[in-house]
């Protein structure tokens, strides 16, 4: 912690940059903080240096080199953090790694700007080498630089050096590289490349994954807070643990033990964790939230990996909750922790080999293949009670393989656990219940790379950034997240009850090839719902084919397998209801017909829709259960009415007391597990209602052919019109004139020629004279406008004039205009030539603060005002991005010849959506650009109005180095 006044505020006359403090992600899982060096650091970099080895030593210093000067210190701790800056990653307060960049001019002595090359020099101590740490700081050190005018790093390393000479060439920079004087001579620029970012990326997403996997699979457990009598939320934790049959090393801590206690239930008991002998790669925390420092220091003090903090008491509790909060996370990260929570419910994991249950739920799941996430407790309960459930809806034996509930989020969030899954082998299907979206950039990036591999399914509430977090809030609207959320592949549904009806086909059933389905039953009127809510959809069914109430197992096997067999068919959903009848099928009998029919044709997907038939959904399960069945019978997690609220464990005591006791685990009963089922067998999924069924397999259609569609995602296309190089010009010198600027109206067309989008000319009319001079100029048939803000784009108040042929008919609107809505000063009329005719439309593009540059299109007038039928991408847009997003909004058959309209001019449109998608682009400092209205004729289109803003553009932090949320 820097403590000196002098420094904290100025060194060498420069201000403290503060906001080059981060915290990251090690290669290994384990974190480390990353600041400036500055005068205070003296004894640090003493005791950090006496700590390399001399090998390390002379590659750093190209001779032996055993300890620093005092000039040395000094000139390594004094830094104008402009021309001279240093760097150190520290691990509980202590350096573990250092990098420094001196600027050098043309001739290789120390310089400043306008020179704009430094060198650079990395040392990591030789016990945290491997881990990632000169990478990270290389990261780090280049932001700075670029920071202050510095576009170039040159090194010279030591041939001998591997490991450095590694760091360098894996960054993915542009580089040059020589060999004289028996030294290699590194040179790179440090402007971030598609490459360097790929790098970055790859980087990001195996360090925060197996720092999520170091909680998800540790080695040895600590629960902190167990209480010496039953019941509690420490004491349930341990048993929730324990009886989940964890094979590795378990360990029971609480200050109140007496120091004759050996064992709490068997389980080996400590005052302290200091106390355990051993490695503890995770704690299980369940004390008071005063208390909470004490614990983490002790874990810091033995080296626990991470933690799990189900204390409340935090960010949810008001301000000095969040203060709370944010020093936990500083606390636990200075020592290289990572935390899930506060206020968590809890982490499991069915692995057979880990078997753990670090959570409130009193039975350890059903092992699968479903990946849970859910930030709230009461959520998370209700999605493993009802993945879990038999009975009552949609039913079988679909496990889960992890399940993170992270409460606060204040550390561990969705973006890590999804990192996790992206490559986890036992996960297939990940669904997560996300109450906010704190980064929508990162979040999008990382959905789009998972939903190609895997389906990625989403609830998304609407509320705000995590309790404390430093992160920039959206301005976008709810529903234009979750529309960009669908362009990256994410299946978007509005509640828990879709979400599982959604997941467990995608886990249990083949992707549908198409929307073709196929409906077959015994009951002709629920087919024909069926077929309703198909065609509802987007689906298109066939006719339902009716077996009558009297058909029998055998019936439904041939029904089933010829509509599998048909090239015309993609998927079967097949509808039941109970038959009556001697020759009537039993449960299990229909439910093998159809497991058997679909066994036959592997590759589409099969549903049933019963109505009042438990045993069917039972039997389909005993049919084709492929869950593993080691373990005894496991029963429902507790409901969620009966489940500790994240509320009720701020209640907890030193002793681990809580009001709602989880180990007191209601019954919910129900039949037995089913019997294993051949390896590789398809789960067939059955719904209690058909528009349960149609529309998780409306979202399988959907995603499938994003799916197709991802693996051809297009380009952006070049143009060799457009003029980037004055285009930057012209908007250097618009910014010089103030922070952030709507462009005037004549700059606004010059800055959109640039980019090969002309605007139709607009001449001031301040007078009826000046309205005619101005018809003279551009020509015949004219319009006339008023653009006084209660008036633009508003030509159902009448403000608009169309098709006027001649200067009697423009004096004549003139008059009118000024005798409706008042004086010329008020109206501001203009005259413009008239377009050709066609379908007025509107594009804008916007910057946002977290989700970055977005592209909007919609038709213009009350379609997207008032209906909100606008469709979005993310930029930059790709011509099959175009494409599909002038044909995403429902009003799009108006563009297309509907009811015998004239088809207008789509490749024009899609072509003037990518150039203005190539200026935001290539232009951050294009804030919003709106053009309105754009008039899409049979050939070719016309913009008549435009409007752009500027402002210095916002920082990226996805091209920046990777950082944890800052505190």
């Amino acid at each position: 912690m820097q403590t000196s006044a002098d420094r904290q505020d100025r060194q060498d006359g420069h201000e403290y940059p503060a906001h080059w403090e981060a915290d990251v992600v090690l290669r290994d899982g384990g974190t480390a903080r990353i600041r400036p060096i500055t005068v205070d650091d003296a004894d640090r970099l003493v005791s950090f240096y006496e700590q390399v080895s001399d090998e390390s030593k002379y590659y750093r210093f190209f001779a032996p080199y055993p300890r620093l000067s005092a000039k040395d210190v000094r000139r390594f701790t004094h830094h104008d953090f402009v021309d001279r800056v240093g760097l150190a990653a520290t691990i509980g307060g202590e350096f573990i790694a250092t990098v420094r960049y001196d600027r050098i001019g043309a001739d290789g002595m120390p310089a400043s700007a306008p020179a704009d090359e430094a060198e650079v020099a990395f040392l990591v101590q030789d016990a945290h080498q491997g881990r990632g740490v000169a990478s990270a700081l290389l990261e780090h050190i280049a932001a700075v630089a670029r920071e202050r005018g510095i576009r170039r790093f040159a090194a010279e390393v030591l041939p001998a050096n591997s490991k450095m000479i590694k760091v360098f060439t894996d960054a993915g920079y542009t580089q040059k590289r020589s060999f004289e004087d028996g030294v290699v001579r590194l040179g790179f620029d440090l402007e971030p490349t598609d490459r360097s970012l790929a790098v970055q990326r790859a980087r990001e997403q195996r360090a925060e994954a197996r720092s999520v996997r170091r909680l998800l699979v540790p080695g040895s457990v600590a629960v902190v807070g167990v209480g010496r009598a039953p019941g509690g939320v420490g004491r349930s934790i341990l048993g929730n643990i324990r009886d989940a049959g964890y094979p590795g090393r378990l360990h029971a801590v609480n200050t109140s033990f007496p120091e004759d206690l050996r064992d709490v239930d068997g389980v080996p008991a400590y005052r302290s964790v200091r106390d355990i002998g051993g490695q503890v790669d995770l704690a299980v925390v369940a004390v008071p939230a005063e208390h909470v420092p004490a614990v983490v220091a002790e874990c810091a003090e033995h080296g626990v990996q991470g933690l799990v903090v189900l204390s409340a008491g935090y960010a949810e509790s008001g301000p000095e909750g969040r203060e709370r909060q944010r020093a936990l996370v500083r606390q636990a990260r200075a020592y290289g922790m990572r935390i899930i929570g506060p206020n968590a419910f809890g982490i499991i994991n069915t692995a057979p080999d880990v078997r753990l249950n670090a959570s409130l739920a009193p039975e350890l799941p059903r092992p699968g293949r479903i990946g849970l996430f859910a930030q709230s407790g009461a959520i998370g309960i209700a999605l493993l009670s009802r993945l879990h459930r038999r009975g009552g809806g949609v039913t079988g034996v679909t496990g889960v393989s992890t399940f993170v509930s992270a409460g606060n989020r204040a550390d561990v969030s969705g973006n890590d656990v999804l990192q996790y899954w992206y490559d986890d082998p036992e996960t297939d299907v990940v669904l997560m219940y996300l109450e906010s979206i704190g980064n929508p950039r990162k979040f999008t990036r990382l959905a789009r790379r998972t939903a190609a591999a895997k389906p990625l399914v989403v609830v998304q509430g609407t509320g705000a950034a995590p309790q404390g977090h430093a992160v920039r809030a959206t301005r976008l609207p709810h529903a234009t997240v979750s529309a960009l959320l669908r362009q990256a592949g994410v299946i978007r549904v509005d509640t828990i009850t879709e979400l599982v009806d959604a997941g467990l086909l995608l886990a249990r059933q083949p992707l549908p090839a198409g929307p073709r389905v196929a409906i077959l039953g015994n009951s002709e009127s629920l087919g024909v719902l069926t077929y309703d809510r198909c065609l509802a959809e987007g689906l298109r069914p066939a006719r339902p084919l009716d077996l009558t109430t009297g058909a029998t197992a055998e019936d439904f096997h041939r029904a089933l397998s010829a509509a599998l067999a048909d090239d015309r068919c993609d998927c079967v959903v097949v509808t039941a209801i109970p038959a009556i009848g001697e020759g009537s099928p039993g449960d299990a009998e229909l439910a093998e017909a159809l497991r058997s029919a679909a066994a036959s044709v592997p590759g589409k997907p099969v549903l049933v829709v019963h109505v009042e038939l438990g045993g069917l959904a039972e039997a389909l399960s005993a049919a084709a259960s492929t869950a593993p069945q080691a373990q005894a019978p496991a029963k429902p997690p507790a409901a969620a009415s009966t489940a500790p609220r994240a509320g009720d464990r701020a209640q907890a005591t030193a002793s681990g007391t809580h009001p709602v006791r989880p180990a007191e685990r209601p019954s919910t009963g129900g039949p037995a597990p089913a019997a294993p089922a051949p390896e590789g067998t398809h789960l067939i999924p059955a719904y209690p209602a058909a528009e349960r069924a149609v529309r998780a397999l409306a979202e399988a259609v959907r995603y499938g052919q994003w799916r197709r569609e991802a693996t051809d995602p297009g380009k952006v296309p070049e143009y060799d019109d457009i003029d980037e190089k004055g285009a930057a010009r012209l908007i250097g010198g618009l910014l010089a004139r103030g922070e952030g600027l709507t462009v005037p109206d004549a700059e606004t067309c010059e800055l959109l020629a640039k980019y090969g989008i002309p605007v139709r000319r607009a001449l001031a009319a301040p007078t009826p004279d000046a309205a005619a001079e101005a018809a003279r100029t551009l020509g015949y048939p004219a319009a006339l406008k008023a653009t006084a803000p209660h008036l633009r784009h508003r030509a159902d108040l009448g403000g608009v004039r169309l098709d006027l042929t001649n200067e009697e008919q423009l004096r004549r609107a003139y008059a009118e205009l000024t005798e409706l809505f008042g004086s010329p000063e008020e109206l501001r009329p203009v005259v413009q030539a008239m377009a050709p005719r066609g379908v007025d439309t509107v594009v804008r593009a916007v910057i946002d603060p977290a989700a970055g540059a977005v592209l909007s299109f919609g038709l213009a007038g009350a379609a997207s005002q008032l209906l909100g039928d606008t469709a979005h991408r993310l930029v930059p847009v790709t011509d099959r991005e175009a494409t599909s997003l002038v044909r995403s909004i429902r009003t799009a058959p108006l563009l297309f010849g509907w009811r015998g309209s004239t088809p207008v001019d789509t490749p024009a449109l899609e072509e003037l959506l990518l150039r203005v998608s190539r200026l935001v682009d290539d232009h951050p400092e294009v804030g919003a650009v709106t053009l309105e209205p754009v008039v899409v004729a049979a050939q070719g289109v016309s913009v008549l109005g435009a409007t752009v803003r500027l402002a210095p553009p916002p920082a990226r932090d996805d091209l920046g180095p990777r950082t944890l949320p800052a505190y």
